[in-house]
């Protein structure tokens, strides 16, 4: 067990209107699980999901589904924006992480827990336990521990007509970018490296996250934020290209696209 991140978990795309959020990524050729509602110690939750799962990592796209409900602060982050508003970093050991974060000086009041079904034949639900950055201006950044991982990464929801293979990168844009990394760092319990686009970049077991200044990549978005993400695809995007000719076509040979206030980073 390791008091600290392992993996890039998942980011979350978040919408007040569930409907048109869903349909586009559907068209995006994401294979989408079903609509699952969120609940948490209290009960039920406003906030509703469908995720597409990978080889490593997932993509979540969350939306209010019932208003007169708490939304478990998601409200909050849609009055600044939509757009990728969540980034969970993956973790063995929930209690071990805690006692590293609250002795770094970070006031985290205990593990979160949180639930939510998943289509599963035994009416199982999927279960999580949460350790959130306090107060982190660019959105809910966060550690995760999977309780019932094989509820969710089910082969079946594995394959995508866009052939994404896997959640590779995420990305943090800011203008006070040292500070936003100094914040990661802390939360991951790992340090950081330059990376050569321009930023500095956190490497975990399975994936990363790279901090960008004002200057660098996605100008057009806010900041700070959790500006968009990158997936590896397995044929070279010629599938993203052909659902999605809009996009943009990068030197690396990616293919970047700009939906639901997010950059989307398509690799070969």
């Amino acid at each position: 067990m390791s008091a600290a991140a392992t993996t890039l978990d998942h980011v979350g795309i978040c919408a007040r209107e569930a409907g048109p959020l869903h349909a586009r990524f559907a068209a995006l050729g994401f294979t989408l699980t079903p609509l699952a509602r969120q609940s948490g110690p209290g009960g039920p939750l406003a906030t509703g999901n469908r995720c597409a799962f990978f080889r490593h990592g997932y993509l979540e796209l969350l939306a209010i589904l019932d208003p007169a409900l708490p939304d478990n602060g998601l409200g909050a982050l849609l009055d600044r924006h939509e757009g990728m508003r969540i980034l969970a970093l993956g973790m063995d050991d929930a209690e071990a992480n805690l006692r590293r974060l609250r002795g770094a000086g970070l006031p985290i009041p205990g593990i979160a827990p949180l639930a939510r079904p998943c289509d599963d034949p035994q009416g199982r639900p999927a279960r999580f336990e949460r350790l959130p950055l306090p107060d982190a201006p660019e959105g809910r950044v966060q550690l995760v521990r999977h309780l019932t991982p094989e509820l969710l990464w089910q082969e079946r929801w594995l394959d995508h007509p866009n052939r994404v293979l896997a959640l590779e990168e995420a990305f943090i844009l800011s203008g006070a970018p040292m500070e936003s990394a100094a914040r990661l760092s802390v939360l991951a319990g790992r340090p950081l490296e330059p990376r050569p686009a321009g930023g500095v970049t956190l490497r975990l077991d399975h994936g990363a996250v790279s901090v960008l200044d004002a200057a660098g990549e996605f100008p057009d978005l806010p900041r700070p934020t959790l500006g968009g993400c990158a997936f590896r695809t397995g044929d070279g995007t010629a599938a993203i290209r052909a659902l999605a000719p809009h996009g943009t076509a990068l030197p690396d040979g990616s293919w970047l696209l700009h939906e639901a206030g997010a950059a989307l980073v398509f690799r070969p």
